[in-house]
């Protein structure tokens, strides 16, 4: 039996969406002279800060979206104040690797317009060592360290939602409650996608508890769970089709194929650097969290629509 025709699809929006990809890289889209520049006072004890978070995520927003150095970035944002016409003072390097460390980043995303249908993904990024090419020519001078970056991205706007940074050891599945607890309990979440390892108790009760429905593969040789519990039973319904139907057929029933969209989110977030640049765990978790308010703001720039043709 012959396999059927491979399925073709068109992009139907291709003037809009190249306006969109040259707009990625307007310096008007990442620096707004309207913004709140100097920090109004904190009413506490000490020094009060001269930048407001929203000028120093700017500035980082700027560094990340350009892969600059700290000082590159200072003399990029003062050219930018000074063609601008604004006397505003610019945060040294200094200032802005300490403010780094403590900045709470704001994740801007789109509406939504009904319940969350969450796709589930984690991936390495490498830290500190050399690179391959490096390794191969004259062997591994240091240890190398990764750290791991964990996103639950809509599947409706393909915004990033929630975003967890945690070291190499830590495991996918434990995360899954985390980036959850992220998204707010006001908001209905119909759907969580994830992979086979996401498959444990934790894991389908925390889907459960969200009252959402989980589209998880089971193991090849996974058996039904003896309790009774919603996420339990949500998970043995899951066994038992895929033993009935195959696993096939169960992910193009469910919709499981759709998970894909993230692993291309994980691919384009890192095509904005292979590597982290900070060398602090809480500076890289900042990193990494401006890096998803960069392609959150890509993704409503606009993005490709397509259809299937064939």
């Amino acid at each position: 039996m012959s396999r059927p025709p491979r399925a073709r699809y068109r992009t139907t929006n291709w003037k809009s969406y190249n306006a969109a990809l040259a707009q990625r890289g307007s310096l008007q889209v990442w620096f707004d002279p309207e913004m709140e520049w100097l920090s109004t006072p904190t009413g506490k004890r000490g020094r009060q800060p001269v930048f407001s978070d929203v000028a120093i995520q700017a500035c980082l927003t700027l560094k990340g979206v350009f892969k600059l150095p700290l000082r590159q970035t200072t003399g990029m944002v003062a050219s930018l104040l000074e063609m601008a016409g604004l006397d505003w003072p610019v945060p040294d390097f200094s200032t802005l690797s300490r403010r780094q460390k403590t900045l709470l980043v704001e994740i801007p995303c789109q509406p939504s317009s009904g319940p969350l249908h969450l796709l589930i993904d984690s991936t390495g990024i490498k830290a500190v060592g050399d690179g391959e090419w490096c390794r191969r020519k004259h062997g591994p001078s240091k240890r190398r360290q990764w750290r791991k970056v964990h996103l639950g991205v809509d599947l409706g706007s393909l915004d990033i939602r929630a975003i967890e940074v945690t070291g190499s050891r830590v495991g996918d599945a434990p995360m899954l409650p985390e980036l959850l607890d992220q998204i707010p309990y006001d908001q209905a979440i119909a759907s969580v996608s994830a992979d086979g390892a996401f498959d444990t108790r934790a894991c389908h009760e925390a889907i459960a508890a969200r009252d959402a429905c989980a589209i998880i593969p089971a193991r090849s040789n996974a058996q039904a769970w003896p309790e009774s519990t919603p996420g339990v039973a949500a998970r043995n319904e899951i066994v038992r089709s895929s033993q009935r139907f195959g696993r096939t057929i169960w992910k193009r029933w469910s919709g499981y194929h759709q998970r894909s969209l993230v692993e291309t989110k994980m691919h384009c977030f890192k095509l904005l650097g292979e590597r982290i640049m900070a060398r602090d765990f809480d500076r890289q978790v900042a990193e990494m969290q401006i890096r998803a308010a960069i392609l959150n703001r890509f993704t409503a720039l606009g993005r490709p629509q397509t259809q299937r043709v064939g």
